[in-house]
């Protein structure tokens, strides 16, 4: 049984890795107070899911270019300044978000601006991480260390967005923001403490020609180039977060807690499947994994769509839904599968950055790093564009359904024509 649970040797194997890991789950959680009180505070002020959805949106173009940029300076300069200075930009974006919503001078404008400086600041910190940890511990835990990642994930979006569920509730948005600017301080801990980290290999100045060298890479790695394309073609067409308010508050009731609930139940899924990802970090064919856990992801949006759509014709309702009437038994079903859904798509995370932190050299993991961090964060805020306005034009139940088999059916047939992908032995790793 015991073989079943995390393995936790990356903790044993690096002190560094511990307090970096440590730092970045503390001040995840409290990013994901921001994000979540953001996106209901967008909502207060307009009544509108399309401007939700555009607070993701509006940040796409700026965090695709300091992904790459991010990229390329942690390639060409000490890893480990790379992301203090970034993280001190997140920072003090975060503390104006605070200062305003004291002050009461909160406006649409100020909450894209923000968000969009501090998506962009936070792509590099993502990056230059993820580019550390192959550093830190060795390749065989790798595996074990994306578990942990999704440990992290697990418990910033299941305990972030239901704190700020009730933090707004009860408190109001200055106090949120302000908690997420003190727990900020914690990656700093864990960036500070770390030991100098310049890139291995010959070193390209950021710029034209290294962005070339990047890319030309990426042209010579298919496994590392489909990978991406199923990530984004999952989270374009199954994420419909952003809808999330809006469903709190017409389709299933419960205003910003059922938001919270909502969104930490695909926390919970992510959590509980590092949890037991024993098993997990010992298969070895990485390319099937994620062919499979993408189609189960494709499935669980796809049945939360069926959800919603029951919802919406008066399934085991109350009667009249609102913020203070919510439908509890289509509240937990909708719970249930979007934990599924977390699950599957934690699982493929593990796979895909394992794959990338193990068959790309030190000498360009911090471009294409900066290449997934952009699918990573950039994928989700593509699904906010077409969640928000395919629910405008249409209905709410209407993008997820959709979505779900949209994504089967690409998936199926990419990894199809892709045998060597399919076939991609993490003991034999090739990019």
């Amino acid at each position: 049984m015991s073989g079943a649970f995390i393995d936790l040797r990356p903790f044993r194997a690096s002190p560094a890795f511990t307090r970096m890991w440590i730092g970045s789950t503390l001040s995840g959680l409290g990013g994901q107070l921001t994000i979540t009180a953001v996106m209901l505070h967008m909502y207060q002020l307009t009544s509108s899911t399309f401007a939700v959805s555009m607070v993701a949106v509006a940040g796409l173009v700026p965090m695709i270019i300091a992904g790459l940029y991010g990229g390329m300076l942690a390639d060409a300069f000490d890893r480990r300044k790379v992301a203090l200075i970034a993280a001190s930009v997140t920072f003090v974006s975060t503390v104006l978000l605070a200062v305003l919503a004291w002050a009461n001078g909160e406006t649409v404008w100020w909450l894209y601006g923000l968000s969009i400086v501090n998506s962009a600041a936070n792509s590099i910190v993502m990056t230059t991480r993820s580019a550390i940890v192959p550093r830190l511990i060795p390749r065989e835990l790798l595996p074990a260390a994306s578990a942990l990642g999704g440990i992290t994930m697990g418990i910033m979006v299941m305990a972030g967005p239901a704190l700020a569920g009730v933090l707004v509730a009860t408190t109001g948005y200055a106090w949120t923001y302000s908690i997420d600017v003190v727990l900020m301080v914690s990656l700093f801990l864990g960036l500070w403490t770390l030991p100098s980290l310049k890139p291995e290999g010959e070193i390209v100045r950021p710029g034209l020609a290294s962005l070339k060298d990047g890319w030309r890479f990426l042209r010579n790695a298919p496994n590392i180039r489909l990978q991406y394309i199923l990530d984004i073609i999952a989270m374009t067409f199954g994420q419909p977060i952003t809808l999330l308010p809006a469903i709190g508050v017409t389709l299933l009731g419960g205003g910003a807690v059922t938001t919270g609930v909502l969104t930490a139940a695909v926390a919970a899924g992510a959590f509980l499947s590092s949890l037991f990802s024993g098993p997990v970090g010992r298969y070895r064919w990485h390319g099937r994994g994620i062919e499979r856990a993408i189609i189960v992801y494709g499935c669980t949006i796809a049945a939360f769509g069926l959800i919603l759509l029951a919802a919406a014709f008066g399934f085991f309702s109350p009667g009249h839904v609102d913020a203070d009437t919510p439908n509890i038994v289509l509240i937990v079903l909708a719970s249930i599968v979007l934990a599924l859904s977390g699950a599957s798509d934690n699982v493929s995370a593990i796979y895909r950055s394992t794959m990338m932190q193990s068959a790309v050299p030190d000498t360009m993991r911090g471009r294409l790093q900066g290449i997934f961090t952009v699918v990573v964060t950039g994928g989700p805020r593509l699904g906010a564009l077409y969640a928000g306005t395919l629910a405008t034009i249409s209905a709410l139940w209407f993008p997820p359904l959709l979505g779900g088999i949209i994504i089967v059916v690409l998936v199926a047939t990419l990894v199809r024509l892709s045998p060597r992908f399919r076939d991609y032995d993490a003991q034999h790793p090739q990019p």
